[in-house]
């Protein structure tokens, strides 16, 4: 099972640490204390993306961060649904405010190890959404 800690949390869902454990103390975004140390499921960090996204919550905010290119190339998220057929795989993922769907082949997806609640980078480049799984 993937977690994240609260500050990974945090930074998928761009917002800050203490709106996590907000959400933590007040049972929105379920988690796990373990030696003083607080995770979330990655499947339940994808479900809460999925709900601020449909719900409107983040829709006004632009909560892209840039890395090595230009922040309207790549946008940095959490899968929410992986769809595999024997060749392609659709993959969807929450980015800030913005919900990005990728398809390529299932081999990729496999070596990529996407499934819901893993962190992952969509790169855009004109029609086509590269998706990469930060080291």
């Amino acid at each position: 099972m993937i977690t994240y800690r609260i500050a990974e949390a945090a930074e998928i869902l761009a917002v800050s640490d203490d709106t996590v454990r907000r959400w933590v103390d007040a049972g929105r975004l379920p988690a796990t204390h373990d030696g003083g140390r607080t995770t979330v499921a990655g499947r339940d960090l994808a479900e809460l993306a999925e709900h601020l996204v449909e719900s409107g919550e983040i829709a006004e905010r632009d909560r892209t961060r840039a890395g090595t290119v230009s922040a309207r190339n790549r946008m940095s998220g959490i899968v929410t649904r992986v769809k595999r057929d024997p060749v392609m795989a659709q993959v969807e993922m929450i980015c800030g405010p913005y919900r990005v769907v990728s398809l390529m082949s299932t081999d990729a997806a496999d070596e990529l190890g996407l499934e819901p609640g893993v962190r992952a980078i969509a790169s855009v480049k004109s029609t086509n959404v590269v998706v990469e799984v930060p080291k």
